[in-house]
């Protein structure tokens, strides 16, 4: 078979019609080999070409002849010396960094996967001879054309948006309404039951935890577990075969592509968790299947005055190399993809501050933050960060640049701190509610940069958070020393599940007051997938490899369980029909004396907080009130913003409280719209100025015509 030299400014495999170019990246190669494979049950390639060419560090070649479906790897070859950071062995097949689908979908960890002798005294200085052709994963060649149709991404406005986020496989992988040939796919997260239950629960954007091809890591298949969370990405193009009913790439490739179809066609955008930080390839002990072998030095950050080494700032073993010019461009590339030809409408961002290292520190005006700033596909989708990373210097909530939205740690541990009892927290919690002025008005943000959440697939769930005081985590057999330890939970006086009533009153309130704190709090709205129906997950806080009924959602609800579905549906609701509970632009600061103010806060006892009052630890119960007719907002066509007055109670004391029910306007009376304490109590009426039972433990919602 005839190889051309082709061309090298389309990195990966491009089929033209009559056959397909090859490009693929290394700086310090000296040759690099083409392997084509006729089945993905060869063992060994049919074909093995050296790529002719060598342009701007790319290697390429063309192939007359071959067409969609063909399969292939690499095979590069230059020096093995792990002390100058070089680890090339051409005995290792590698994956293609841009490949569009990967076949042998679950890795098998022989030793022969290893570019050095498993065991061996010299563990990775030593070198592996043995071929791995039978074993490795496989690239293909793909084709792209997918009728659309009349497909329109949704685009909803950031103070619209409410964030659910799932995991593919385990949302319906316990579904009894789905088909169940469909339960765990890409196909059964996007049919109609699932749907109708977003839609009917008020959700605008589904965020889906990785959908890249990953990497399983060899211990956790020796347990018999295996990476259900999937953040350890080895093909940053390829969806992950293993969420498809059929694996074969095309079919992988279609039906993603229409459940992104589906889902815009509910009103509801697709957002992808990627993880562009590190790799599956691990650390210096770690598999040899893509960019170590391709070009280990220049893929990867590298230890300065010892290259064998990795710089970690993931906690996961490497950190890739985004100082690099063409590292950026795999990670710009893949990201222009997802959005041209998936169609993706964001992308959150798992561990961003170490994409932003420069030398060493997080630099706020680095090259990724530039290039995405200026790229006209990426800087008009939803781009959110995880605000830190594991390295000295990562944790940087609010400091993200004004394009990006943030999840806010600060909000979920105030949050969980104040409902839990926690002393001094009032002055933080209005902050949270408003917003977060202080973390991203200065930068010249809005409200909609706090993506606020209580729990997220890291950490308790909700339901856990109120039911555990302590991780029970034996279950993914680290003897309980994985996972956070220091959680802000409260379990309500019982650890675990509970049949006392009380205490399981107590825990079902808990929920309803987090969850109210969330939906009426300025800022975006994130929900992970069953807590609104109380999913638990038996304490286990790190349940990253739990592919099992323990991280599946269970879609049989008892009464508590449906009661709480049913109050979210309605908090949602309320959300979406008051506008300034979604405000645009921060509240002002406190006018001059006779004008309107748009927010007050209040003492029970009807009087506006001081600064006394602010100050005092024991400050466990406030009140706010929100003018429905605010001075400063407008909404997206210039019109000025009109709503309720809202008044809302927060009382965080195990006793119940006398609230004077205060305004600063005159408001005849009030209605109530919800009570955490009394979630089934009637739209009664209240004068101003009486005295509301605020139950102890519980947040109220009243409005009045503006």
């Amino acid at each position: 078979m005839k190889i051309r030299p082709g061309q090298h400014y389309t990195l990966g495999a491009s089929w033209d019609g009559q056959g397909v170019n090859f490009a693929v990246y290394s700086e310090t190669a000296t040759r690099i080999e083409l392997c084509l494979f006729d089945s993905k049950e060869d063992e060994r390639e049919s074909q093995r070409l050296v790529l002719p060419e060598y342009d701007d560090h790319v290697w390429h070649g063309y192939v007359s002849g071959i067409r969609p479906g063909q399969l292939y790897g690499y095979r590069a070859y230059g020096p093995y010396k792990p002390q100058q950071g070089h680890r090339f062995n051409p005995c290792k097949l590698l994956v293609d960094p841009y490949t569009r689908a990967v076949v042998r979908s679950k890795n098998r960890w022989h030793d022969e996967m290893f570019g050095y002798k498993v065991g061996h005294p010299k563990a990775d200085l030593s070198l592996d001879t043995r071929d791995n052709a039978a074993l490795a994963p496989l690239s293909v060649v793909v084709e792209p054309a997918f009728s659309w149709g009349d497909d329109r991404p949704p685009r909803a406005p950031w103070n619209q948006t409410v964030i659910y986020e799932l995991h593919v496989r385990g949302m319906t992988r316990l579904h009894a309404l789905v088909p169940e040939a469909l339960r765990g796919t890409y196909a059964g997260l996007a049919s109609d039951p699932v749907l109708e239950h977003l839609k009917e629960l008020g959700v605008t954007a589904v965020e889906l935890m990785p959908v890249h091809y990953p990497a399983y890591e060899r211990h956790l298949t020796e347990k018999g577990l295996r990476n259900y969370w999937a953040y350890n990405t080895l093909a940053f193009f390829a969806p992950n075969p293993e969420y498809a009913i059929n694996h074969s790439p095309q079919d992988v490739l279609r039906e993603f592509k229409s459940m992104v179809a589906r889902f815009h066609s509910a009103g509801i955008e697709v957002i992808l968790d990627v993880v562009y930080n590190h790799t599956g390839e691990g650390n210096h002990l770690g598999p040899t299947a893509c960019l170590r072998g391709l070009d280990n030095a220049s893929y990867y950050r590298l230890l300065t005055d010892n290259p064998r080494y990795y710089l970690d700032f993931t906690g996961c073993g490497n950190t890739l190399n985004t100082t690099n010019p063409r590292v950026l461009q795999l990670i710009m590339d893949s990201l222009r993809y997802w959005v041209q030809e998936m169609r993706i409408d964001g992308f959150r961002f798992d561990l961003a501050s170490s994409l932003a290292r420069e030398s060493y520190e997080v630099d706020r005006l680095g090259a990724f933050f530039d290039i995405i700033q200026q790229d006209p596909v990426l800087n008009r989708i939803k781009l959110i960060a995880e605000p830190w990373d594991l390295g000295e210097g990562g944790y940087q909530v609010g400091n993200f640049p004004v394009l990006w939205k943030e999840w806010n740690g600060q909000y979920r541990d105030t949050v969980r701190r104040f409902w839990k009892g926690d002393s001094g927290q009032a002055p933080a919690l209005a902050s949270r509610l408003c917003g977060s002025s202080d973390l991203y008005q200065e930068g010249g943000r809005r409200p909609q940069a706090s993506i606020n959440f209580i729990t997220c697939h890291d950490g308790f769930t909700l339901h856990d958070l109120v039911s555990y005081n302590e991780k029970h985590n034996q279950a993914n057999g680290e003897q309980n020393r994985d996972g956070e330890s220091h959680n802000n939970s409260w379990n309500c006086g019982h650890e675990g599940p509970s049949d006392d009533p009380e205490i399981r009153a107590l825990r079902e309130r808990q929920k309803r007051n987090l969850l109210a704190t969330l939906f009426l709090s300025q800022g975006v709205p994130m929900l992970c997938a069953g807590d609104e129906m109380g999913r638990s997950q038996r304490g286990n806080n790190n349940a990253y490899c739990q592919d099992n009924p323990i991280s599946w959602l269970s879609w049989e609800l008892d009464e508590e369980q449906a009661a709480l579905l049913r109050f979210t549906r309605r908090l949602i609701a309320l959300r979406r029909t008051q506008p300034l509970l979604r405000r645009r632009r921060f509240f002002p600061p406190r006018p001059p004396r006779g004008q309107l103010r748009n927010i007050v806060w209040y003492e029970p006892k009807g009087s506006e907080m001081t600064d006394r009052a602010w100050n005092q630890d024991f400050v466990r119960c406030l009140g706010v009130w929100v003018s429905g007719r605010p001075q400063d907002e407008i909404d997206e066509q210039g019109d000025p913003v009109v709503g309720d007055h809202l008044l809302l109670l927060l009382n965080a004391h195990c006793d119940s409280i006398e609230f004077r029910l205060a305004s600063p306007q005159l408001v005849p009376s009030w209605t109530l719209l919800l009570d955490t304490a009394r979630p089934e109590e009637p739209a009664n009426k209240y004068r101003s100025g009486a005295r509301y039972p605020l139950e102890g433990r519980s947040v109220v919602v009243l409005g009045a015509p503006s």
